[in-house]
């Protein structure tokens, strides 16, 4: 029986863009999102983002997209770059930037600050660049600066929801009405049955983070995943507000005590460095203490039910997503496809 993501299920604007099978792409995961993960999203009909600040060099980095780039067999990769609002500490990215280029990669995802420095030398070579956001008003400013795509995420997801939490139900068809580009939605996606609620609403694909931790190809130890296979939807906790930095990450003994530190007023980036250092989580990942670090987690955690090779996470979506068109269609009533037609060729005309 051929796997489900063998098969094309929809064609979407995102599809196009990057030239995938499935709508469904893999976001960046600092520290996580590697060669194995990565590779594993683009067999499987998807894409993936390898995150360039998770290595410690040029040459690291350039070395993973190789061994990347074989493990895909010819499937598309991507590279995530994170911007910071400290220039200082963007200035590695025009490296990451030459290096991709020369590799031969030309998807990429931007996130964080505006992506405009860094627009011009990817467009100049083809590149198609999709930017994250958490809110329109930074979207809009992306699409202005060239960005091809637009990922925007709701206050469900894992890592940095923004500060104005505002929902993946609101988000996916605001921003899929306002912006002339294929708009990606992200936050709380775990099932095949939202991703096709997402493209309902006029959204080109989704991008999962919480959902896909629980791959085999996600190198973290075992302890980890199975922290995430026993959350429910409550097992996050939204921390460092008081910095305006909002995160959103897994409830454990670091995020409590981070939070006993906001409770008290505590507002010194420094009291809290100690807690939020990216080695605190890259040694959680390594070493399976889940109690220590913050470790992005989003409320799609309570979908994920078990370890499985990514490409079977994509038939169990996909599956869902063809049940669900299922649904829709037992419920449709007689002539309401006609008269569905008429009505988007209205708005169409209008």
């Amino acid at each position: 029986m051929t796997p489900l993501h063998q098969t094309p299920v929809f064609a979407t604007g995102i599809t196009r863009l990057f030239g995938i099978r499935h709508p469904i792409l893999c976001g960046g995961l600092m520290w996580l999102s590697t060669a194995d993960y990565v590779a594993a999203a683009g067999r499987a009909g998807g894409l993936g983002f390898l995150t360039a600040r998770s290595f410690p060099d040029l040459g690291a980095f350039r070395a993973e997209l190789q061994k990347c780039k074989a493990l895909a067999e010819g499937h598309p990769i991507g590279v995530n770059l994170y911007i910071s609002n400290r220039p200082e500490a963007n200035a590695m990215l025009h490296g990451h930037v030459a290096v991709l280029l020369e590799e031969g990669i030309r998807a990429v995802e931007t996130a964080g600050n505006t992506p405009s420095a860094f627009l011009p030398p990817l467009k100049e070579a083809g590149a198609k660049v999709m930017h994250k956001v958490s809110i329109l008003r930074h979207a809009a400013r992306a699409v202005k600066d060239g960005a091809d795509a637009i990922a925007i995420v709701g206050m469900e997801c894992g890592g940095h929801p923004g500060m104005d939490f505002i929902g993946t139900m609101v988000q996916a068809p605001l921003a899929a009405a306002r912006l002339d580009v294929p708009v990606v939605i992200g936050g709380g996606i775990g099932t095949g049955s939202q991703i096709t609620a997402c493209l309902a609403m006029g959204a080109a694909g989704v991008v999962l983070g919480t959902r896909t931790l629980v791959a085999q190809e996600i190198w973290a130890k075992d302890p980890y995943k199975q922290r995430i296979i026993a959350a429910d939807e409550r097992a996050s906790r939204l921390v460092l507000s008081i910095l305006r930095n909002t995160y959103r990450v897994m409830d454990n003994g670091t995020a409590r005590q981070v939070a006993e530190m906001e409770a008290a007023g505590i507002a010194d980036f420094e009291a809290y460095r100690a807690h939020v250092e990216g080695k605190v989580q890259f040694e959680a990942y390594a070493s399976g203490d889940v109690e220590k670090g913050m470790l992005a987690m989003g409320q799609a955690a309570v979908f994920a039910d078990r370890v499985a090779p990514l490409a079977d996470i994509y038939d169990q979506l996909l599956g869902e997503a063809g049940r669900a068109l299922a649904v829709l269609d037992a419920t449709r009533l007689p002539g309401a496809t006609e008269a569905a037609a008429r009505a988007a060729a209205d708005v169409a005309a209008a």
